[in-house]
C-alpha cells in the first residue's frame, strides 16, 4: 500500500511521513508544488497512490492576512489541482482532506465544546481558503468515485513544531535561557486567552483512524476537549525548565479582537473510530522544551 502525503516537510507531515507506507510527494527526487498542476498530474500518475493525506498548506493567519491571493491559491486551487489530478490517474482509494479547528471562527462561550455541526463563520483568508477547500472535498466525496474524508484539527503542539507557533515559541525561549542564550525574559502575547492543544502524534494517529474508518463525506474534530491557556502552559515549562523569568508583553504578538477562550469535542470521532487523546500534556510540553534544548546546543 502506498499512502501520498503532500505537505511531508511540514510539522505534521514529519510525522506522517514516519509511516511505513507513506510516499512524499515528488517528481524525479524533487518536492512538487502543488500549484504547478501539470509536474502534480505527472507525479500522481508515476506514484500511484492508495490513498492521500493532504497536509499541504499555507497555514500561518498572519501571512494569509499579509498575503490572501497566495493562502488561496495554494490552500483552495491547490487542493482542487491535486482532487483533478487523482481523477485523471484512476484513483480509487480513500483521500484525507486536513482542514483547522480555524474555520469556526468566534464562537461564544455557550456554544462550546465546539462540535463539528456548529457554523463555519471564518474570520481570517487562511480560515476562508480552508472552508472553502472543505466543502470542493465535500463535494467530490458525493460526485466523483474515490472517497474523501476530512478533519479539523485544533491546536496540536510538539518538538519540531515552528517558532512562528506560540508553545513552540515559549518553548525556545524558555530553552535559551536555561542555557544562557538568552536574558531571562520571555516576550509573549495575551496569555490569558485559552485553547484546545493536542499533543501531533496523537493528532496524526487520529489522521491514520479517519483515513480507515471515517466515514465518506464526513467531517471530525480533532482537539483534546480541554481548554488550557498560554498563561498556563509558560507556567508549566518554567517549572519543567528549573530557571526564573521574567515575562514581558510585546505588543507585536497580540491579535485583535482575538478569541478569548476555545475548546472542542471530540465525541463523534471517539464514536466512528475509537480515537481519544493518549499522551499527557507535560509530557508533551517535557518533550518539547528537550527538543528546543538540543537544537540549541
Amino acid at each position: 500500500m502506498k499512502i501520498l502525503v503532500t505537505g511531508a516537510d511540514g510539522f505534521v507531515g514529519s510525522y506522517v511521513s514516519a509511516w511505513p507506507e507513506a510516499v512524499p510527494l515528488v517528481e524525479r527526487g524533487q518536492r512538487v508544488d502543488i500549484c504547478d498542476a501539470s509536474t502534480l498530474a505527472a507525479a500522481i500518475q508515476n506514484i500511484r497512490p492508495d490513498a492521500v493525506v493532504h497536509l499541504a498548506a499555507q497555514s500561518f493567519v498572519p501571512q494569509s492576512l499579509r498575503n490572501p491571493r497566495e493562502t488561496y491559491e495554494i490552500n483552495f486551487f491547490g487542493t482542487l489541482n491535486i482532487l483533478t489530478a487523482l481523477r485523471e490517474s484512476g484513483f480509487s482509494g480513500r483521500f484525507l482532506y486536513v482542514g483547522s479547528g480555524d474555520m469556526y471562527g468566534r464562537v461564544p462561550i455557550d456554544s462550546m465544546p465546539i462540535q463539528e455541526n456548529y457554523p463555519l463563520r471564518p474570520r481570517n483568508p487562511y480560515a476562508v481558503s480552508k472552508v472553502a477547500a472543505e466543502a470542493l472535498c465535500y463535494q467530490w466525496s458525493q460526485s466523483e468515485t474515490f472517497e474523501v474524508v476530512m478533519v479539523r484539527p485544533f491546536n496540536h503542539v510538539g518538538p519540531r513544531q515552528s517558532t512562528q507557533f506560540v508553545v513552540a515559541g515559549l518553548a525556545q525561549q524558555i530553552a535559551e535561557i536555561k542555557h544562557q542564550k538568552r536574558t531571562p525574559a520571555v516576550d509573549v502575547g495575551n496569555i490569558d486567552v485559552t485553547r484546545d492543544f493536542t499533543d501531533v502524534r496523537d493528532v496524526v494517529r487520529a489522521h491514520r483512524m479517519v483515513l480507515e474508518r471515517g466515514r465518506n463525506g464526513e467531517v471530525y474534530n480533532v482537539c483534546s476537549g480541554n481548554e488550557r491557556s498560554i498563561r498556563s502552559i509558560l507556567d508549566i515549562l518554567i517549572s519543567i525548565s528549573g530557571v526564573s523569568v521574567q515575562v514581558r508583553q510585546d505588543p507585536s504578538r497580540l491579535r485583535s479582537a482575538e478569541q478569548e477562550r476555545v475548546w472542542g469535542s471530540y465525541e463523534k470521532l471517539h464514536r466512528d473510530t475509537g480515537w481519544s487523546p493518549e499522551i499527557p500534556f507535560e509530557q508533551t510540553l517535557r518533550e518539547t522544551l528537550t527538543y528546543w534544548e538540543g537544537e540549541i546546543r
